[in-house]
């Protein structure tokens, strides 16, 4: 099962746009969801809302679907978080594939397939480069992630630092994103606390992340 495209909405909808949206005044920020899991930023983040960008990025997603599989991830994914940090800003964004919206689940052994999927939406909006890949488990999960320096299409903008780390959760696929235009955001987003299906809290990437490299 191939999910390659729903994540695309991350990169050509929220991310492309959250740089030039107002945020919304928010008290600390402790996210979570009834989806299972929670995830924390310094509370001098500000909430953006992304809702408006939505429509427009899942249509755009929906033109490079390569089947109606894709199509129906694109509808389902819900991007249960977009924050920002600075200026120029560090973003995060956090996109979700509920099971029960999109009809079965996702194996742990796909994971890896799916995580890449995410990573490669990216590039319809940035020049990656320098990617280097990891794996590890927080509780009961496994992760794979990637990071790389990421440049904006068409338009003016400073390399970046983006890292994308995803898992499978009992009621939805999850990945977390970053555009971090400095150490401090990677650092903020590395450091988020989660809480996932229940299990005791930890920092969303530990120190080792990438010091275990998929064959």
């Amino acid at each position: 099962m191939k999910l390659r495209v729903f994540f695309p909405l991350a990169a050509l909808g929220c991310v492309a746009l959250l740089a030039q949206t107002p945020p919304s005044p928010s008290p600390p920020l402790a996210h979570s969801n009834v989806l299972g899991f929670s995830y924390s930023l310094p509370s001098d983040w500000e909430i953006v809302d992304a809702e408006p960008a939505l429509p427009a990025a899942k249509q755009q997603a929906e033109q490079t679907a390569g089947s109606e599989d894709e199509k129906k991830g694109i509808a389902c994914a819900e991007v249960t978080l977009t924050a920002r940090h600075g200026d120029p800003p560090n973003v995060v964004v956090v996109v979700a594939l509920p099971f029960d919206c999109y009809g079965q689940t996702l194996p742990e052994k796909d994971l890896p397939e799916f995580g890449a999927g995410a990573a490669e939406g990216l590039k319809q909006n940035f020049t990656i480069t320098d990617a280097v890949y990891g794996s590890y488990a927080l509780g009961g999960h496994a992760f794979w992630i990637e990071r790389a320096k990421g440049t904006p299409k068409n338009k003016s903008g400073a390399e970046e630092t983006i890292e994308i780390a995803c898992s499978v959760l009992k009621k939805a696929a999850v990945c977390w994103m970053t555009m971090a235009a400095d150490a401090d955001g990677l650092r903020a987003f590395e450091d988020g606390a989660v809480t996932l299906d229940g299990e005791p809290a930890a920092a969303l990437v530990p120190a080792d992340a990438f010091q275990k490299m998929p064959s």
